[in-house]
């Protein structure tokens, strides 16, 4: 049975992604470059697919270049992050940030450099929700 599509990516797809988001507009075999070297080793046909597939699942543009088309992101890693993590955070913990933040400290080695960035966060976003 298919699986059922998604607006998020899937690991393979969010790997291309993040390639692209770094260097883009690519040629398919220069994306397969850039995958290999991360060591990912995918057949050009397989690269094609996937990358066609996010073009209908509108993570993705292409432009017509000679003979071969040239890839681009059409959505930010902002905004992909905030869905999957949206994701995780309904899916997994019931849409509690807490829990979230919660199980954060307890499986993360977070320095106190990073403990005071967050709690000047946490405290810019209580400010904002009084006013």
């Amino acid at each position: 049975m298919a699986r059922p599509s998604s607006n998020q990516p899937t690991e393979l797809e969010l790997q291309l992604l993040k390639i692209l988001w770094d260097r883009s507009p690519m040629l398919v075999r220069d994306i397969r470059d850039a995958l290999a070297q991360q060591g990912r080793d995918i057949a050009h046909t397989s690269a094609i697919t996937t990358l066609n597939t996010m073009v209908g699942k509108k993570l993705l543009k292409r432009k017509k270049q000679g003979k071969s088309y040239l890839f681009a992101p059409r959505v930010t890693k902002e905004s992909v992050s905030k869905i999957m993590l949206k994701n995780v955070v309904n899916r997994a913990f019931d849409g509690s940030a807490k829990a979230v933040l919660l199980s954060l400290f307890d499986s993360s080695d977070i320095d106190v450099s990073e403990l005071q960035e967050l709690r000047r966060l946490i405290d810019q976003k209580v400010k904002e929700a009084k006013s």
